[in-house]
């Protein structure tokens, strides 16, 4: 299976270029990052699945991400990372194969979901942190919806991101999605 990350990459870019300086020491749904961390880890995750997308990934895993290393002129930079990342899986040869992501050998179209997951997931939580509105491409929140489902088991596995959060069936599918992934839908700054 193939999914286009050009709709998720623009929506998450658009987060991006829209968040002001003054929220990036706030808390996010990521317990340990701040917006400025989510940040450069969303800078450093698309800079890596480029590279798993054309098998030149050494795969080696990154140090945690410091919102200190944001730098100048961190949104075009971040923004041209995640059109760089969709444009590189837009090609068929991406999805074949085996690569290497965050020191990890994977085949192809499973490191392709996971580059998707983690655009969507953070796209969410920048979203959700700096309080602006969020709309998932449909297919890709298909696909990653179906791709977290089996590994959410019920039984506490973790899920790409912690164990499965509960969410109610008749949920938004973005919510029973995010409760997969384990992330609670319901998060706010102000329960951080």
């Amino acid at each position: 299976m193939t999914v286009d990350l050009h709709p998720t990459a623009r929506t998450v870019a658009r987060l991006v270029t829209a968040i002001p300086d003054e929220a990036l020491a706030g808390p996010t749904p990521c317990p340990e990052y701040t917006v400025a961390d989510l940040l450069v880890h969303v800078g450093g995750l698309s800079q890596a699945f480029r590279l798993a997308a054309t098998k030149d990934n050494d795969g080696d895993v990154p140090p945690a991400p410091d919102g200190a290393d944001l730098g100048e002129g961190w949104r075009d930079r971040i923004g041209m990372d995640l059109r760089a990342v969709a444009l590189a899986w837009a090609e068929p040869d991406a999805w074949t194969g085996m690569t290497r992501a965050g020191g990890v050998d994977l085949p192809g179209e499973v490191a392709g979901l996971v580059a998707l997951d983690e655009l969507v997931v953070h796209g969410w939580d920048l979203a959700r942190a700096t309080g602006q509105p969020y709309e998932v491409d449909p297919a890709a929140l298909d696909a990653i919806q179906a791709f977290l489902a089996p590994m959410a088991d019920g039984d506490g596995t973790p899920g790409l991101f912690g164990p499965p959060v509960p969410v109610p069936a008749d949920a938004p599918l973005l919510d029973r999605t995010l409760g997969l992934a384990g992330r609670d839908p319901a998060w706010s700054p102000t329960r951080a």
